[in-house]
């Protein structure tokens, strides 16, 4: 019965590792345009393209979080010191990858925001 704790555990981390590599970060936007000049269908255009990295970045999200899951056993009292250790540190690095993916998704639509603003405001001044 012990025998199949290894192999178990070696499989949930090939899974793990699969799983990684089917999260595919996207490519983010182009800058949006300025503004206080752009036309009213840059800015549909620019909304539509900051529309779709949201998604993706949210699906991306989401992969992450289901690598987050099955990377972290159930159960850790059954394995060595080192199997925690690397349990521990995969999980870490998920956790940055998500931070650092959930900050480029705010910086991002936060320069759309602010040019959404300045494009509403140019157009109240008109």
């Amino acid at each position: 019965m012990k025998a199949w704790i290894p192999l178990t555990l070696v499989f949930a981390l090939g899974s793990a590792a699969h799983s990684q590599a089917t999260c595919t970060y996207p490519a983010s936007p182009d800058a949006p345009p300025d503004g206080a000049t752009a036309t009213k269908e840059q800015m549909i255009t620019a909304k539509h393209a900051f529309d779709h990295y949201n998604s993706e970045m949210n699906a991306y999200l989401d992969c992450i979080k289901l690598e987050m899951d099955s990377a972290v056993p159930k159960d850790t009292s059954k394995m060595s010191p080192e199997e925690k250790k690397k349990a521990d540190e995969h999980a870490k690095m998920l956790v940055q990858k998500n931070n650092a993916a959930v900050d480029e998704l705010q910086a991002n639509v936060g320069k759309f925001n602010d040019q959404l603003k300045a494009y509403k405001a140019a157009q109240t001044a008109k």
